[in-house]
């Protein structure tokens, strides 16, 4: 028996750019449905950005329709005021994901870079040759901020497969030793 589709909403956010990457699973195979940035160039104040950010998304959700939002997580730079912009853009679209109760997971960038290629610190163009690959696709948007939502789209989906991590379980042993009716 087959189950239901799930659509995953990949976002890489950003105060400037933010990529997404609206993917399908069907019979557990991905598929890329939509793909896309948001841009905030015209604005100069921080908050309109946001603004921007906040209508976008909005749309985005009310028309796309997500099963779940899959975000990637800010990380430590140099650049404190950097990181806080980031992390008040990622929390403008996680309060939005879940007001309209769709269930928002974070994950690492080293996380969604090791999920796609292997290599924790791959570059963004590594990321993007991988998923052209992955989904045998002639070319993948020029924006790499849309293909880096893709990926985390992608690796929630490799997560949802993964039981290791879910439900208290910490290790394949201590699956193993919760579940001895799942391994033969």
């Amino acid at each position: 028996m087959d189950k239901k589709p799930i659509t995953i909403l990949g976002i890489d956010p950003g105060t400037n750019i933010m990529g997404y990457g609206l993917i399908e699973v069907v019979d557990n195979k991905p598929r890329i449905l939509q793909v896309g940035v948001i841009k905030t160039a015209g604005f100069t104040d921080h908050y309109q950005k946001l603004r921007h950010i906040f209508d976008r998304t909005n749309a985005l959700l009310k028309e796309l329709q997500p099963d779940e939002l899959a975000i990637e997580s800010p990380f430590y730079g140099k650049d404190i005021q950097a990181m806080l912009k980031l992390g008040r853009a990622q929390g403008v679209v996680m309060g939005l994901a879940l007001s309209r109760e769709i269930p928002v997971f974070e994950y690492a960038p080293l996380k969604v870079k090791q999920s796609i290629t292997g290599m924790g610190r791959a570059a963004k163009e590594q990321v993007a040759f991988f998923l052209k690959n992955m989904f045998t696709l002639n070319e993948l948007p020029k924006e790499l901020d849309a293909t880096d939502a893709v990926a985390v789209a992608v690796c929630h989906y490799l997560q949802m497969k993964n039981p290791v991590g879910k439900s208290g379980i910490k290790s394949w042993g201590d699956f193993v030793k919760k579940n001895p009716d799942r391994v033969k």
